[in-house]
């Protein structure tokens, strides 16, 4: 597998924010904004493909100087390089009222982020009049856990992936960064033969399945690891980096 993919030409390198990008303190290492710096000035665009809103990414991307598009909320949204909407896929209200009374339910923490909004652990009074993107559950018991992921699982409208081994995140159905991601690819006229894709959870499991080169981080789940081409050093070893010097600029 390793000859295969030392084959292939990268031109758009996706990258994953926390647990990838951002080390365990949430921070920015020197090394990864060299590197990034170092792809960019070769011509290999550099995109955030994260389960954050726009709100909670633009910022690392101006510290990037990225100058291309973002993937935001599980690929949810797509912005353009000048911060303009491309596209937006909503989650229906009904289904996270449901969602919402299944939290009560259980007693869990949860999260729902709205356009150009994120209410946690709490909701507006008419949950049918907002704009929904993604819902969340964090949930430290595992059996409970489990038992609202096989709920979810009998709604075929729902997206179900996460982006910790303690919580849940579900967008529509069909909606995950592999998808945006790809139209992001023929925006810009390439193909995801051309992408490697960087992350270390199972929203970011699609993405690298799809991609030329799909790196897991040193520190991502283990099924993640299973399904990637290469595994890098952790986030808090600067494993952007390392995968980026391997695989683009080397």
């Amino acid at each position: 597998m390793t000859t295969d993919i030392e084959k292939k030409e990268i031109k758009l390198v996706a990258l994953d924010i926390d647990g990838t990008l951002l080390d365990s303190k949430h921070e920015l290492s020197e090394e990864n904004m060299k590197a990034i710096a170092e792809a960019q000035a070769q011509g290999v665009y550099v995109v955030l493909s994260t389960g954050r809103s726009l709100m909670t990414c633009s910022e690392y991307a101006k510290t990037l100087n990225l100058g291309s598009y973002l993937v935001t909320v599980n690929g949810s949204e797509i912005w353009d390089t000048e911060g303009k909407l491309v596209e937006r896929n909503k989650l229906e209200s009904h289904l996270v009222q449901k969602m919402w009374d299944l939290s009560n339910e259980h007693g869990t923490h949860a999260w729902a982020t709205a356009v150009g909004e994120v209410w946690r652990n709490e909701m507006p009074e008419d949950i049918h009049a907002t704009e929904w993107l993604k819902f969340g559950f964090d949930v430290q018991d595992d059996v409970i856990r489990h038992a609202i992921q096989k709920e979810l699982e009998s709604h075929a409208e729902l997206e179900i992936s996460n982006s910790s081994p303690t919580n849940l995140e579900i967008n529509a159905a069909g909606i995950n960064k592999a998808r945006g991601l790809e139209k992001v690819c023929g925006y810009l006229g390439l193909t995801m033969d051309q992408v490697m894709s960087v992350g270390d959870s199972l929203n970011d499991l699609a993405m690298i399945k799809e991609a030329g080169i799909g790196v897991a981080m040193g520190n991502a789940q283990d099924f993640v690891k299973d399904h990637a081409d290469w595994i890098t050093l952790t986030n808090d070893e600067a494993g952007v980096a390392s995968a980026i010097r391997k695989w683009v600029l080397s």
